[in-house]
Order: C-alpha cells, then structure tokens, then sequence
C-alpha cells in the first residue's frame, strides 16, 4: 500500500501518455505539495564558509545521513585547492565529516554505494583534474578513479564530462557520459573493480539515445532510470542497456532518486524557460508502479520564465521520507521534511 493513497486522484497512465504526448497536456504542476521545507540555512558550512552552487546529494545506506558537494562557495572549482567538496551531514544538517580538497574541478554528482564509499562524478577538466570519476573511502581516501584525469575522450578509458554515477546492488559501476547535449551521450557500465564492460547510446532522441544523460537512479527491480534532460525524459534500462520504457510526464529530469517503495523523485530545475513549455520547475515524486504523480514541491522563484536554474538540481530521500534538493543557483542544501504519515 503506498503512503500516501488520497492522491490517486491524479493518476496518469502510460496510456493517457501515449495518447495525449503533448508538453500542455503532460505538464504535471498541480500536485499536493505535504512537504515543510526547512527555513534559512539548512546545512551550514565550516567556519563561516558560504554555499557555492550544489548540483548533488545522496543518502547514506541506512537512511541515515546526508552527503552533498560544493563548488568551492562558487559555480567551480578552478582556483581552489584548498577546500574540502564532500560533505556529510546528520539530519539535522549538522557536519560529520568532509573531504576532498584539490582533487576536483567541477562536482557535479554522487553516490553512496552498500559500504558507505562515496562516488563523485567530476564533470569538467583543467589542470591534470577533471574527466573522472572518483571512489573515496568513508573517510577521504580515494580508492578508484575512472576516465583519465584531465584528458576528454570517448574510449574505454576516458570519458568527457560524466555528470552522474550509480553503483548497483552487485557493486557494477554505471556512468553517465556527456553533459553537453551533442556530447558523448552514452551510459558506460563497469565491473566493481573498474574494469570497462560495455556502453549504450549517442546522440538523438530515439529509444536509448539521449541528449545529455544528466542523472541515474535504480529501482527494487534493479532497472536503471536515466534522466535524459535536454531529451525532456526519462529513460528506463535494463543493466545490459535495453530499453524497457520512458516517461514523459516529468520535466527536465536533472536530478533522480528511487526509495524504498519504488517512490520516484525528479528534481526538474530547468523547465518553463523557453525549453519546456507548460512545466514548472520543482521536485516531482512518482509512484513507479502506476506512474502516478503523487506530489510537488514547487521552485519557489515566483518568475520562473525569465530566471536561470533556481530549483534543486539534485535530489535524494532519507529512512523517514524526508527529501533533500541541491541547488546550484541558490547555492544551498535543502530540506523538506515529510509529514508523520509518510511512514517507512
């Protein structure tokens, strides 16, 4: 039974998407929005340090803490070489532990695998940094990196602005290549020791193509989600990269998370600007099983038709239900506390 079954109201179907596939039609705006976003400063930073932009977050294993990335208190990394980038956090957004200075140009997404290691895809590259993605330890220490560092390329050994990684159940590496919309496009799949195993895509708009594959999610039934942004959708594979199916009722996906009860976060932080009339940007949550929509948590930005990205980019969901948005124009971690119903 789902947790929150008053909004079955809003059920969309694959085939009410199918049959009425346009933006106007799809646009899902209107949802109940039961969640408190926290006032203020969530997650502060160490001695006084202001946010700079926030493009990921992730939760820990068990649910229980918050791990998020900054641009150095800026859009990148460039001059910086001495300031840590990965930070965990308790719920209550207070610091636990941080890491990484020096090491990255651009932070652009993350994940925690089954041991607690911490995945970050850096997605720009200068100064023998960049081009990569890196395995830390709990603690800092980096363990593995894939791609050449600082070196663009689309070969088994290089890659050219990843913006996301997932680590499977089985401990199986995925990438997501390309940020640039005529990029690499493809989603390369790695052994858990980083060996290349094999790739999908290229630019398009067809089934298994993608224009910029901007973030990755996995379901209980280990399919993988991959927000293909500038494509206006997300697309669902199998772990050997067969299409399965995708929706289109979501917005630009940047960021994806997938919780417990195959509950589907979206964090869309670019539409209504001239690239995806009708949708506004927010935090959409989807019960995978019927694709409905069940909730919103709208941008604040009141003019969103003549502001850059200001909703959360990344997302993720902790053990209570509590969903949390890193945004890269605000330059801030957020928190949005689920009501006590939302029982895990």
């Amino acid at each position: 039974m789902s947790r929150y079954a008053g909004t079955r109201t809003l059920v969309v179907t694959l085939t009410a998407l199918i049959a009425a596939p346009s933006a106007s039609v799809l646009a899902q705006n209107d949802a109940p929005n039961p969640y408190r976003t926290v006032a203020g400063v969530w997650a502060p930073l160490p001695d006084g340090r202001s946010w700079g932009s926030t493009s990921a977050v992730a939760v820990s294993p068990d649910g229980e803490t918050i791990w998020a990335i900054d641009r150095c208190g800026a859009n990148n990394c460039d001059a910086s070489h001495d300031e840590d980038i990965v930070f965990q956090f308790d719920k209550d957004g207070n610091i636990l532990n941080s890491f990484g200075a020096g090491l990255i140009q651009w932070p652009h997404g993350i994940d925690v695998d089954a041991q607690g290691n911490v995945w970050v895809a850096d997605a720009r590259g200068g100064e023998g940094r960049g081009h990569q993605v890196l395995k830390f330890s709990p603690r800092g220490e980096v363990l593995m990196r894939l791609g050449t560092a600082g070196v663009a390329g689309r070969t088994r050994t290089t890659l050219d602005q990843p913006n996301d990684v997932l680590v499977a159940p089985d401990g199986n590496i995925f990438v997501a290549d390309g940020h640039p919309a005529n990029g690499n496009n493809r989603i390369v799949k790695y052994a858990p020791d980083g060996r290349y195993l094999m790739e999908w895509g290229e630019t398009g708009a067809e089934a298994g193509q993608f224009r910029t594959p901007h973030a990755l999610a996995m379901d209980s039934q280990g399919l993988l989600y991959v927000g293909d942004r500038s494509n206006r959708r997300i697309q669902v594979f199998t772990q050997d990269g067969d299409f399965v199916r995708d929706y289109l009722h979501l917005g630009r996906a940047s960021g994806l998370a997938i919780d417990a009860n195959d509950w589907l976060y979206v964090a869309d932080s670019e539409s209504n600007m001239g690239r995806n009339a009708g949708f506004k940007r927010g935090i959409r949550v989807m019960d995978i099983e019927t694709a409905t929509i069940l909730s919103f948590i709208p941008d604040p930005e009141p003019d969103q038709d003549n502001s850059g990205t200001s909703a959360a980019e990344g997302v993720a969901v902790d053990n209570e239900g509590n969903v949390y948005g890193a945004e890269v124009g605000p330059r801030a971690l957020r928190k949005h506390v689920a009501p006590a119903s939302f029982s895990r």
